[in-house]
């Protein structure tokens, strides 16, 4: 299947509040899937829980697809989301001449890269909005911004010791963005077809976790708690951690159940 016959619909901004809002009013207004909005610069671009997204103008590639996925059992739509995530991994990885499992997935869908100091800098993130689940007209939103073509020296200095680029991973070399986005759509049109046919390469997501083996802190609103994390389960999506006092030792941690997680050691810190 070629890019043009699985994308609906796409269009280019140079600059607008939100691709993930621009994409939500197509699907509204009846937009087949798969729909995809890309801009330059975003105003009031969003992570997960309400958390802003913010880069200089050219320098990261800020896009959402629009999906209508009643071909999935809602509770499973977190693998549409996980295949984008899987395929952007791969794209940045081709791109920017990285060893294959360079960049890694920190639980639930952030993009991360381990830096030269054995900390963790995230490259990118990674945000589902559905609508109408279980209904005749289901609607998911997934928005990803990946730092890009951004130079090390123009990072904000708040966010520079937990965040990188891939012209930084790359040593410095310029990331083309129409080659990264043309190289995300080949493997992306590849994952969510199998998701079609009911296929789901869960190996390959749990290889790809950061988490896994760490200690984590899970913020569950007014309450947190670290823990270790242990796994991941390719059937709910959940994160999978140690607990005592839970059956076989484990317990799994829904991604709606959790405000954030970050790694807990020091390295690590604001990731």
């Amino acid at each position: 299947m070629t890019v043009k016959v699985f994308i609906s619909r796409l269009e280019r901004f140079d600059r607008v509040s939100s691709t993930n809002d621009v994409v939500r009013d197509w699907l509204e207004a009846g937009t087949p899937e798969v729909c995809l909005a890309v801009a330059d610069e975003q105003t009031s671009g969003r992570g997960r829980s309400g958390r802003s997204w913010v880069a200089p103008p050219g320098a990261a590639l800020l896009l959402s697809l629009g999906f209508r996925p009643g071909w999935i059992e809602p509770e499973r739509a977190w693998r549409v989301v996980a295949t984008v995530s899987m395929a952007m991994a791969e794209a940045a990885e081709e791109i920017a001449g990285l060893a294959v499992g360079a960049v890694r997935l920190k639980w639930p869908n952030d993009l991360v890269v381990e830096a030269d100091d054995d900390g963790l800098r995230k490259l990118a993130g990674v945000l589902g909005e559905t609508q109408g689940m279980g209904t005749q007209d289901p609607q998911l939103v997934v928005g990803i911004g990946v730092n890009a073509d951004w130079p090390v020296e123009a990072f904000p200095p708040e966010l520079a010791g937990s965040m990188t680029s891939l012209r930084e991973t790359a040593g410095g070399r310029p990331i083309d963005l129409v080659r990264l986005r043309q190289a995300f759509l080949d493997r992306l049109i590849v994952g969510i077809e199998a998701l079609r046919a009911g296929r789901f390469d869960g190996r390959a997501w749990e290889a790809r976790q950061l988490t896994t083996g760490r200690m984590v802190r899970l913020d569950h609103g007014e309450r947190q708690e670290i823990v270790q994390a242990v796994g991941v389960d390719a059937d709910t999506g959940a994160l999978v951690v140690a607990d005592p006092g839970a059956q076989n030792g484990m317990r799994q941690v829904l991604v709606g159940e959790v405000g954030h997680v970050r790694i807990a050691d020091h390295a690590s810190a604001g990731v």
